[in-house]
């Protein structure tokens, strides 16, 4: 194993979060350390046309986003490492992380940025026409279906809050779940059933994504009735993938608090989680908006905190 290295922030994730985190710590004269992971860029690295991240008037790719992030972070300082930490003990300070590479690093601060992973049914055409009309998520590519046939699969409070939003801006929307009755509140039962452009279809499930190659784009689905075996085609411009999402809270469990979804607990209007000196930022702690903006900005908020908790500047406690 490597010789321990030192690092006042360790960062782990680059997603918007993390490269965000990076910028403000570099800035700071904290020679952070930033760890990738196995995705490096996180969700927006298979995200291709981005149209509501401030400050671009034009739609622009994912994936140039996340490399443009991790050029400002480096630009100020920050060590960005190809690599992923295998484990990392939060037990006492430094705190020590282990990378697959072998490298160790002693953090006197850490910010988890590990982002959550959507859940998808696990199907080739899904994978084939991801980007390309099918989504995990409406509030970033909903305005693309403006006025067109859109499909919601899920039946959780997720798929029920996706499909009443899309109904806002498609012509139709049909939520698919392979249940007889929906798992979400009664809330958002109720105004999922009350909007004319909804339509549920119950005890189906999605056996496979149909479309065009040239343009690639999603056409619509086959679909499987649960209880009969029966298979239909059901017309859709775009295919709303709403089964939940997975925190990547793993490398940290027994550790740290966590909710019962798995998600960090942070303080209210903080990243301070309840291990003094680790702070966690974006989708690994927030699901309720998911966004990259949101993201980049608890990654700002991570990367003060950490900074006013190595100076010894007093803040609001746990």
């Amino acid at each position: 194993m490597a010789e321990p290295r030192h690092t006042r922030v360790l960062i782990i994730g680059s997603g918007p979060a993390g490269y965000t985190a990076a910028v403000y710590a570099a800035r700071a004269n904290l020679n952070p350390i930033l760890v990738q992971g196995l995705q490096p860029g996180g969700q927006l690295s298979i995200t291709t046309d981005v149209e509501n991240y401030p400050g671009f008037k034009e739609p622009i790719q994912g994936p140039w986003l996340m490399e443009q992030m991790q050029g400002q972070a480096e630009r100020y300082g920050t060590e960005v490492l190809f690599d992923v930490v295998t484990d990392i003990d939060l037990k006492a300070t430094p705190f020590t992380a282990v990378t697959d590479g072998g490298a160790v690093v002693k953090a006197d601060t850490v910010v988890l940025a590990t982002g959550a992973v959507a859940r998808w049914l696990g199907l080739p055409s899904e994978r084939h026409f991801m980007g390309a009309g099918v989504s995990a998520c409406a509030t970033c590519d909903g305005f693309f279906f403006k006025n067109r046939k859109v499909a919601v699969v899920g039946g959780g409070n997720t798929a029920a809050e996706e499909a009443v939003y899309l109904a806002g801006i498609a012509a139709k929307v049909t939520l698919i779940h392979r249940r007889d009755r929906l798992r979400a509140e009664d809330i958002l039962q109720r105004r999922l059933f009350s909007n004319p452009k909804i339509e549920v279809l119950f005890d189906h499930v999605v056996e496979e994504v149909l479309g065009d190659d040239d343009p690639k784009r999603v056409t619509g689905l086959r679909l499987r009735g649960v209880k009969d075996g029966v298979e239909r085609t059901l017309d859709a411009d775009g295919v709303f993938i709403a089964i939940g999402h997975d925190p990547a809270t793993e490398l940290v469990k027994g550790q740290i608090e966590t909710d019962d979804e798995g998600y960090v607990v942070t303080a209210p209007g903080s990243t301070r989680t309840n291990v003094a000196g680790v702070f966690a930022a974006g989708d690994v702690q927030d699901k309720t908006y998911r966004q990259a903006v949101t993201a980049a900005g608890s990654g700002c908020m991570a990367a003060l905190e950490a900074e006013r908790y190595l100076t010894g500047v007093q803040v609001r406690g746990w």
